[in-house]
C-alpha cells in the first residue's frame, strides 16, 4: 500500500509539473539528481519547433544549441515524428542480434551509400556517439592487432572510460575519474589562430613516434575534422591529408570522429569531405538520429568484417524508433538540401557577427571560424595578448538567455560561442538572434571593461528595443 501511495504521488507531480514554475522545477531537479548532472539554465521545456523552444512558464527561446548539436533538422521534425509514430504502432523493440527487422538494414545501406570513401562500405549501429567512437576504436584495433591510439589535443571522443582518456579536456570531464584507458596518446592540433602551425603539428607527430610509441603498434589515429569542445577549429585540409599518408606509410586506420561535425553540419555530410580525404572508418552520432539516441560506425567493408560475428552489437544498438527517425531525419536531409542550407547559413552567421558594433578599442572578437554553419566566435580581453575572455562569455551566454537566445561555450578555456542551430532554421530568426546577440554583447562588455583605460565607448546596438521575452 505505501509503495501504491508513493506511486500515485508521483504521478500527480508529474502531472502538473508543466503548472509549476521554472523555479519550483529546479528546486525539485536539485533535489532527485545527483550535483554532477549540470543544467546550463534553470529553465524547462514545454514544447518546441524548428529552432525555437517554449519553457514551462510560456516564454519562448531560439535555440541555436539545438540539443548540442543533435537537432540539425530542428525540434519535432513533422517528417520524424511521423516515422516515428508509424513504428511505435508496429514494435518499439526486439534486440537486432536476435530478431532483426528492415529499419536497421535499410538504414545501413542509406549510410553506406553516402559513406566519405570510394571503397565498399558497411554499417554499425549502436546508440551514442561514444559508443561509436569506442566501436570504432575496437574494430581498427582487431583489424590491425595493434593497441596504440592516436588522439589530438582540445579533441573531445565522449564520457565512457576509453573515451575520457581519448578526450583532451580535464574539467569538468576527466578530473577524479582516472585512472584511464592506457595505449592512448595525445598530440597536438594545429590552429591558425594560437598555434601550432601545421608544421610544428605534424613534426609533434613524429616525435611521439620517435619518443613514446613506434608507429607499427598504433592501430588508429582518431581525428574531428572540426574540433567540437576544442573550440570549432577546423582541421586544416594540408594537416589531414598529411595524417592520410602518415596512416598509409605505416598501416594506421584513420578515424574521422564525425559525431559532431557530420549530417551536413559543414557544409558537406561529413566535415572531412572538405579536405577530399577518405577515412577508414567514421564515428556518427548527434544530428543523424533526428532528436532520437542512434549513433554508428561507416567502414570500409574489409575493415569492418575483421571483427568476428558476435563481436559488435549491444542490446539497443540501432533501436527500430531511433532507425525510423534517422531514416526520416535522412529524407529531410536531402530534399531540403540542409547541405546548401548550411553554407547559407553560415556566410549569414560570419557575415553577422563580423560586423558586431563592438566596445570600441577592446575587440573581444579575437576570430569567427568554422565550416558552414559550424562556427565558432572567440572572445578575448585585446588583440595582442589573445587572453581568452572567458568571464565575459560566460556572462554573454547568460545574458543571452535571459533575453531569449540560448548559446553553449565551448574550448579549453570556455571563451568561445559555439552555433548549433538548426538548419532548418530561417532567415528571420537569424537576423533576430544576431540582434540579441549583439546588444547582450553591449550589456556584458559594458560591465567588464567599464574601468578600463584602454577602452572607449560602447558603440550603439543594432536595434533601440532589446528583444522581450
Amino acid at each position: 500500500m505505501t509503495t501504491l501511495l508513493a506511486d500515485e504521488a508521483n504521478r500527480g507531480a508529474y502531472a502538473t509539473m508543466t503548472e509549476r514554475s521554472s523555479a519550483e522545477l529546479q528546486e525539485r531537479r536539485e533535489s532527485a539528481l545527483p550535483r554532477g548532472v549540470a543544467c546550463a539554465f534553470p529553465i524547462y521545456a514545454e514544447r518546441a519547433q524548428g529552432a525555437e523552444i517554449w519553457d514551462t512558464e510560456g516564454r519562448r527561446y531560439i535555440d541555436f544549441i539545438g540539443g548540442m548539436g543533435a537537432l540539425a533538422v530542428g525540434h519535432s521534425h513533422p517528417q520524424v515524428v511521423d516515422a516515428v509514430r508509424l513504428q511505435l504502432t508496429q514494435f518499439t523493440h526486439t534486440f537486432f542480434g536476435s530478431i532483426p527487422y528492415d529499419g536497421y538494414v535499410r538504414l545501413a545501406e542509406r549510410l553506406n551509400a553516402i559513406a566519405p570513401f570510394s571503397m565498399r562500405a558497411k554499417t554499425l549501429l549502436v546508440t551514442t556517439g561514444a559508443e561509436a567512437v569506442e566501436n570504432a576504436v575496437k574494430i581498427a584495433r582487431f583489424h590491425s592487432g595493434r593497441r596504440g591510439i592516436v588522439v589530438f589535443k582540445g579533441g573531445f571522443h565522449g564520457r565512457t572510460l576509453l573515451t575520457l582518456a581519448m578526450t583532451s579536456q580535464l574539467d569538468p570531464y576527466k578530473r577524479g575519474f582516472g585512472p584511464f584507458s592506457a595505449d592512448v596518446y595525445h598530440a597536438p592540433f594545429p590552429s591558425a589562430y594560437r598555434g601550432p602551425s601545421i608544421d610544428e603539428a605534424l613534426q609533434a607527430l613524429r616525435d611521439l613516434f620517435e619518443t613514446q610509441i613506434e608507429p607499427d603498434q598504433v592501430a588508429a589515429m582518431v581525428v574531428e575534422p572540426v574540433q567540437g569542445e576544442g573550440g570549432f577549429l577546423p582541421a586544416p585540409p594540408e594537416f589531414l591529408r598529411d595524417l592520410r599518408a602518415l596512416c598509409d606509410a605505416h598501416g594506421i586506420v584513420l578515424i574521422a570522429d564525425e559525431v559532431q561535425s557530420g549530417f551536413a553540419r559543414t557544409g558537406r555530410i561529413f566535415a572531412i569531405e572538405h579536405s577530399e580525404v577518405e577515412p577508414d572508418l567514421v564515428a556518427l552520432g548527434k544530428s543523424f538520429g533526428g532528436g532520437l539516441p542512434i549513433a554508428a560506425v561507416i567502414g570500409k567493408a574489409v575493415i569492418m568484417d575483421a571483427v568476428p560475428p558476435g563481436g559488435l552489437g549491444g542490446t539497443y544498438a540501432g533501436n527500430p524508433l531511433a532507425c525510423a527517425a534517422a531514416l526520416a531525419a535522412l529524407n529531410v536531409l536531402e530534399e531540403k538540401n540542409l547541405a546548401a542550407r548550411s553554407m547559407e547559413i553560415g556566410e549569414r552567421l560570419t557575415t553577422g557577427f563580423r560586423s558586431l558594433n563592438l566596445w570600441a578599442n577592446c575587440p573581444a572578437i579575437g576570430e569567427v571560424r568554422g565550416l558552414g554553419a559550424m562556427i565558432g566566435v572567440e572572445f578575448v580581453d585585446d588583440e595582442v595578448s589573445r587572453r581568452p575572455a572567458t568571464a565575459l562569455t560566460a556572462n554573454l551566454v547568460e545574458d543571452a538567455a535571459r533575453h531569449g537566445l540560448l548559446l553553449a561555450s565551448a574550448g579549453l578555456s570556455h571563451n568561445v560561442i559555439r552555433v548549433l542551430a538548426p538548419l532548418t532554421v530561417s532567415d528571420d530568426i537569424i537576423e533576430e538572434a544576431l540582434t540579441i546577440f549583439e546588444e547582450s554583447y553591449a550589456r556584458v562588455a559594458s560591465v567588464t571593461y567599464s574601468g578600463s583605460d584602454d577602452c572607449g565607448a560602447m558603440a550603439m546596438p543594432r536595434s533601440e528595443s532589446w528583444a522581450k521575452i
